[in-house]
């Protein structure tokens, strides 16, 4: 089974340090988030992860995107729309993309070579469990919006229009990390699971985003999915990602619900809790899903981003899932 992660890493960013750093930071050029980009990829290679990401590291997940989408504006630290939403003059992740994935060469052979699987064949076969590549990730359409005080442009009880100009300026984003070279792309959309989302403005909106990728997408959604599971087994991705150590109860809606269409992004690994799992803990969890789902659906991960625990924490978290996958 391959292993992921979902996002974030713990972010370290780094001063300053040698003259030349020194030099470049006095003309604006040193950026302090490289080194904790770069770390969070060896932590992820060191870990075993084998679809990596670019650890997040910049911020928040909001507001990574309301500072850069046109129409969009973060203001006192919140995140705004003002005006018509509209692309991002260019792209807010590509570019940590090319350098997590230039960092992990460097780092693994393994990642010399990143595999490219079709979206349209993801569906009938399993992944090679020796791939090895990285995935772009975007804040959806619906949580940006659900996230942000409407001051301008819009009428405030049209979400659809808001929702769906969103997604329009998403997926340029989405072919900007696919053509960066992303094996999988993978949209947050934790709001889905609120009770607050219009789940078929959603879908219209996800559809609107992936029409085109010739990459699988992975939807990951937080929280409780028991109402909604049913629902989000029928949006047009390829992985379903959600949370199964952090809320048990998930477990139960994916038997009742779950058919085959989709495969599960399993989360594991509870990134609320600081404390080390036991491994045979993460093994007894992840066969309760491979007796619901078959090995070959299944994709392992954190229940979530993990952003919130310190650098060691989340290593060994990760090591601990390594080792759980490889026992099985």
């Amino acid at each position: 089974m391959l292993t992921t992660v979902v996002g974030s890493y713990p972010a370290q960013p780094k001063k300053p340090q040698s003259i030349g750093s020194k030099i470049a930071n006095v003309f604006g050029s040193y950026d302090q988030y490289i080194p904790a980009l770069e770390l969070a990829v060896e932590d992820q290679i060191n870990a075993g992860i084998d679809i990596i990401s670019d650890g997040q590291v910049r911020g928040d997940m909001i507001e990574i995107f309301a500072e850069n989408i046109i129409g969009m504006g973060v203001e006192e630290g919140v995140p705004k729309i003002l005006g018509k939403i509209r692309p991002a003059n260019y792209s807010p992740g590509a570019s940590d993309l090319k350098l997590a994935l230039k960092t992990a060469q460097s780092i693994s052979a393994d990642f010399k070579y990143p595999n490219k699987i079709e979206s349209k064949l993801f569906k009938k076969n399993a992944l090679n469990t020796n791939f090895k590549g990285i995935k772009g990730i975007i804040t959806g359409p619906t949580t940006l919006v659900l996230s942000c005080r409407i001051e301008g442009f819009y009428n405030k009880d049209k979400k659809e229009e808001i929702i769906t100009d969103m997604a329009i300026a998403l997926k340029t984003e989405a072919n900007e990390l696919q053509n960066a070279g992303a094996a999988i792309i993978q949209i947050d959309e934790p709001f889905l699971s609120t009770g607050v989302a219009d789940l078929n403005t959603a879908k219209k909106a996800l559809k609107i985003i992936t029409e085109d990728l010739n990459v699988p997408v992975s939807m990951h959604v937080c929280g409780d999915i028991g109402k909604i599971l049913n629902d989000l087994l029928k949006f047009p991705v390829q992985i379903i990602d959600c949370e199964f150590a952090g809320i048990p109860s998930n477990i139960n809606s994916l038997e009742q619900e779950y058919n085959g269409s989709k495969k599960i992004g399993f989360g594991c690994i509870d990134t609320k809790n600081k404390d080390i799992e036991k491994v045979d803990q993460v093994k007894n969890l992840i066969k309760k899903g491979i007796n619901i789902v078959g090995e070959e659906n299944m994709i392992i991960d954190p229940d979530c981003g993990m952003r919130m625990l310190s650098r060691d924490t989340a290593l060994l978290k990760l090591k601990t899932m390594k080792e759980a996958v490889e026992w099985l």
